[in-house]
């Protein structure tokens, strides 16, 4: 008489995997991310690539269908020498903001990695890019797709009718402007990118209006001083100030053509799709971290995976999340995968099991149970800067060794200025909130005037903030990339809050753009 034996739950036993595996390790990661955790992600499409593929993907910024540029074979090049000696590794995925979300996992991934990565990717990013409010003001998942295949497309006719050196050239220019290049405040709302295709047609035919008004009013002959209703008028003609480079010479540049304006609309609206990913690192990250967290551990509780492939997802997870110390030869600042997914169990503990402490400084969230509730509304309602703001708790803080130091470059020493007691909490929580808002982190750049009545040199102010200027030789190099695509000359002048001026740069036009 034999014991009969229960069913294994196992989705897989050792390291290898084909499509059926993969689809029933979907399932039960679906299972969990949907019905306990709540939620709420894209549709998946999931891609197999290789190490050369992936490779691909790095130097085009990971984007399945992207315009061809001799910078991305650069890129190519220097990772895979990189990785060929050992100097770097490879990341197990990479996952596309689009509806439906490409998730790419590389084909040497083990059968353990490639579940890590589906919830990882599949589950905690796609949920994120689908629900965060940023993405939603400034994405539009459903369309990005098409627009990248109709820019490729639109590139490559350019090239075959202008020639590839003249669309390079303003492709060049317009990759050094492309961080100044973006609409930082929602103001102007990410296109349909749909229905580029059909509006790149209409501005051929009936756009410029702008452009066309402003330069036949350029007054002709000797100059005069311009009146304070002209020069207002004028700026308002203008749109000035204007932060977005990019957008200000697309639509006024004089000596553009219209295909030449239409590469900065395509450079500018596919940067302007990866600036909430600039905004939201930390939560990002923290988001897909802590999901693969609780989705593998509720794998290995409910027995769909061994013990083995547990340790394995262990030692892979310990190692993402790893923060070194500031005197670890590893250091290079705060890890945000290790930040951002300390602060979601932070918020966890918060919600389940908080102390006095919690209560005083998190009081819309200390014990209200609904851990998972908690942290999707955080998920959808805030970007790094405001997350650390508000959810970076004393504990975590001390956990982490935080302090404040100001480094003053009139003084022989640093001073602590910010230490582990309740004004210290505050001074370091606001001071690394501000680490993480991109307005301190990027220049203040913006156009301020232009002299139509005179030379139409292009005047930008780069506003000074705590006394850092800009770099000298990069700056002349990005100026000078300014002023081909402007036609005339221009000038940058550096200024702090009370006006001084602190620094001058300037560049003239060397044609060539065709």
């Amino acid at each position: 008489m034999s014991i009969a034996t229960a069913p294994s739950k196992l989705l897989y036993t050792g390291p290898d995997w084909d499509f059926e595996l993969i689809k029933r390790v979907h399932g039960a990661i679906d299972e969990i991310a949907i019905e306990e955790m709540g939620l709420d992600p894209y549709p998946n499409q999931i891609e197999v690539i290789t190490t050369e593929q992936m490779l691909d993907a790095y130097a085009s910024t990971g984007m399945p269908l992207f315009y061809r540029h001799w910078s991305f074979g650069k890129h190519f090049a220097r990772n895979e020498a990189m990785y060929r000696k050992g100097y770097q590794g490879l990341a197990y995925e990479i996952v596309i903001n689009s509806n439906p979300c490409i998730v790419y996992i590389m084909e040497e991934n083990s059968a353990t990695m490639q579940t890590l990565v589906l919830a990882h990717a599949g589950y905690g990013h796609s949920h994120f890019f689908k629900n965060n409010y940023v993405f939603k003001q400034w994405t539009d998942a459903d369309g990005i797709l098409d627009y990248l295949e109709f820019a490729r497309g639109l590139i490559a006719k350019y090239e075959d009718r202008y020639g590839q050196e003249q669309v390079e050239r303003v492709l060049d220019a317009a990759h050094a402007l492309q961080s100044h290049g973006v609409h930082r405040f929602p103001r102007k709302r990410m296109p349909d990118l749909r229905s580029e295709e059909r509006r790149e047609e209409e501005r051929r035919r009936h756009g410029e209006q702008l452009f066309n008004d402003l330069w036949r009013t350029v007054p002709t002959g000797q100059k005069r001083k311009a009146s304070d209703g002209e020069e207002a008028k004028r700026k308002t003609l203008l749109g000035l100030p204007e932060e977005n480079l990019l957008y200000f010479l697309e639509k006024t540049a004089p000596r553009l053509k219209s295909w030449q304006r239409e590469l900065l609309r395509i450079v500018r609206l596919i940067n302007q799709y990866f600036y909430p990913q600039r905004q939201t690192k930390v939560m990002n990250e923290g988001c897909a971290t802590f999901t693969h967290h609780r989705i593998m551990n509720r794998l290995h509780e409910k027995g769909q995976i061994d013990d083995g492939s547990f340790l394995e997802f262990l030692h892979s997870h310990t190692s993402v999340v790893l923060q070194p110390a500031f005197d670890d030869r590893r250091y290079s600042g705060i890890n945000p995968y290790a930040l951002g997914f300390a602060m979601c169990n932070d918020i966890e503990r918060i919600c389940t099991k908080p102390t006095d402490e919690d209560r005083e400084w998190m009081p819309d969230i200390a014990g209200k149970g609904d851990a998972y509730g908690a942290l999707r509304d955080i998920w959808a309602n805030y970007r790094d800067e405001s997350f650390i703001s508000q959810y970076l708790s004393p504990q975590l803080m001390r956990e982490f060794g935080l302090f404040r130091v100001v480094d003053d470059e009139d003084e022989d020493e640093m001073n602590v200025a910010a230490i582990h007691d309740e004004r210290g909490y505050r001074k370091i929580r606001r001071a690394l909130s501000k680490h993480y808002d991109i307005a301190y982190r990027d220049p203040d750049i913006q156009i301020v005037d232009v002299d139509l009545a005179g030379d139409r040199k292009l005047i930008l102010h780069h506003r000074v903030m705590d006394g850092l200027v800009l770099e000298e030789v990069d700056t002349q190099k990005v100026l000078q990339h300014a002023a081909d695509l402007w036609g005339y000359d221009v000038q940058l002048l550096e200024v702090d809050d009370a006006g001084d001026e602190l620094a001058e740069h300037t560049a003239s036009p060397r044609g060539g753009l065709g």
